[in-house]
């Protein structure tokens, strides 16, 4: 890699402290310029979006995750004041909460519980981790973001006997999902049980008229706050969402907008070598072949950075995984996004990504504040944060000498600021690259298919057990053809077996071995 390369295809933001080099991708110089009719296509696309044009057209729906940070761009007087509203009433609920004028059944409120899945879990979690300061923190956040019981009881048992000072905090946009509603469920369960009174220690963030939303209305919930139809889940950190965990938690959410809004205006930037989200779009069309042809890695040298790959694998292959255009081809778009953590990442998969198979492109994220504060030397004249940085360049030299691909981003710090603009700088680039391979970035078919299907298999399972209610014990087979599902007889075995498997079922096996077995369940 030489001096002269890397002066000519890094991009350094001097006011934003931020700086994107895409140098180590293999492209040549023609590249940028063979691309240029195509960027200038998704500048106008994005243009359109944020001016309020239908850019998600399978759902009839603006795309406004934009406006968030900058209300004045809303399309709207109406949307422009929803947004500043939501965000004085943001401020002025945690006010509240961290005063005690509003509190629980056992004095000021000391803990938060988000209650959430996807887009309404993973941009949380990963802000609360990023931006977390134990010694100064208002209050201290806990997250259920999946239907699995024993993760309730983990969380659960790190809340024994504080449920009366803690928050629950509840997000679903349609009110209807599954994993928020169970989660929601057992958190009542677990607050009635102790004598208390789950409404008064509850607010919730959805769409108005939701299920969510007359539910909680119906028993009296603390307070709402609104989800807005023009923001997708995955896009959603800088609504109600995100901002509202995040006050609560003690952040500075103005600096988070700030960031993002600054980011927001770089990248609107007509001129490719000077956008880092247009530079961060075409490289991974470069990387990829403009078809997934490899994947993602995201190698953030800084702990607090660590669920960045975690919101970004959400955020890019939700938006990029389609299976067709928006033209109705089939074209089985997507890019695979994973990461962990520099250093860590070279005691793991490092050693394959140098010497492996090649099928992957490298993003680095390095922040140059090592701490607030001084460090000490771990070496002779050497801190820990030397070698940390040494890890990465080295890291990165590596890759380099073997036809590795790689980008660099880089922040001063992990700030509010440089962390919406993480978020910014990645919402934009997505949509960039979607309007280069010509898809929908802003729906999500696949998941409503998973969530269809699993809706089948739990009516798959009111049926074993009517069947099994009404008689002495049945095999699998027997089960499967009573209830007309020789055709998913797997489905009904896996399903039997997890019944057997939790004793509150009240199925059992009364004889038989193997796939002879016969299922009964107690009257």
């Amino acid at each position: 890699m030489s001096w002269e390369r890397y002066k000519k295809y890094y991009l350094g933001l001097k006011n934003l402290g931020f700086g994107i080099d895409i140098s180590r991708v293999n492209f040549d110089d023609a590249y940028i310029s063979s691309m240029e009719e195509r960027m200038n296509e998704a500048f106008a696309s994005m243009r359109a979006l944020e001016a309020g044009a239908i850019a998600n057209p399978d759902e009839n729906r603006m795309v406004g995750h934009y406006w968030l940070r900058t209300p004045s761009l809303a399309p709207t007087e109406e949307i422009k004041n929803q947004i500043e509203e939501n965000v004085r009433k943001i401020k002025e609920f945690a006010r509240k909460v961290h005063s005690g004028e509003i509190s629980g059944a056992d004095g000021k409120f000391k803990y938060v519980l988000c209650i959430g899945i996807g887009g309404s879990a993973l941009g949380p979690q990963f802000v609360s981790e990023a931006l977390c300061s134990p010694r100064s923190d208002k209050m201290k956040v806990f997250f259920l973001d999946n239907t699995d019981p024993d993760g309730y009881d983990l969380v659960f048992d790190k809340l024994r006997g504080k449920l009366g000072k803690t928050l629950a905090v509840i997000a679903s946009k349609s009110g209807g999902t599954p994993e928020p509603r169970n989660a929601m469920m057992e958190a009542i369960a677990r607050w009635e049980a102790e004598g208390l009174d789950f409404a008064k220690h509850a607010v919730v963030t959805t769409g108005v008229g939701s299920k969510l939303y007359n539910f909680a209305k119906e028993r009296g919930y603390l307070e709402f706050f609104p989800m807005w139809d023009w923001v997708g889940g995955r896009t959603s950190e800088f609504a109600a969402v995100g901002l509202l965990p995040a006050a609560l938690q003690g952040i500075k959410i103005d600096k988070m907008l700030a960031g993002a809004a600054a980011m927001d205006k770089a990248t609107r930037s007509p001129k490719v070598l000077k956008n880092p989200a247009a530079l961060l779009a075409l490289m991974w069309y470069k990387c990829t072949g403009g078809k997934g042809l490899k994947d993602m890695v995201i190698l953030p040298y800084k702990d607090r950075l660590l669920l960045l790959s975690r919101y970004l694998q959400q955020l890019i292959m939700e938006s990029l995984g389609k299976e067709f255009d928006l033209d109705g081809n089939r074209v089985e778009q997507g890019i695979s996004v994973y990461g962990n953590k520099g250093s860590t990442d070279q005691h793991a998969y490092v050693q394959q990504l140098r010497d492996g198979v090649d099928n992957f492109f490298v993003t680095f994220i390095e922040v140059l504040s090592d701490r607030k504060g001084a460090s000490p030397d771990v070496a002779a004249g050497e801190t820990s944060g030397d070698y940390l940085q040494a890890f990465l360049l080295g890291t990165r030299e590596a890759l380099s000498a073997k036809g590795r691909e790689s980008i660099t981003i880089t922040v001063e710090d992990c700030s509010p600021q440089s962390v919406g603009m993480l978020i910014a700088l990645y919402d934009r680039a997505v949509g960039f690259y979607a309007s280069l391979v010509n898809i929908n970035a802003y729906h999500q078919p696949g998941v409503e298919a998973g969530k269809k299907a699993a809706g089948h298999i739990l009516e798959i399972k009111g049926k074993i057990l009517s069947v099994l209610s009404e008689s002495e014990g049945k095999t699998v087979d027997e089960i499967a053809r009573e209830i007309n599902l020789e055709n998913e007889t797997e489905l009904v075995f896996k399903v039997l077996i997890h019944l057997i498997s939790n004793p509150s079922s009240g199925v059992k096996v009364s004889s038989g071995a193997g796939f002879d077995r016969n299922f009964i369940k107690s009257k």
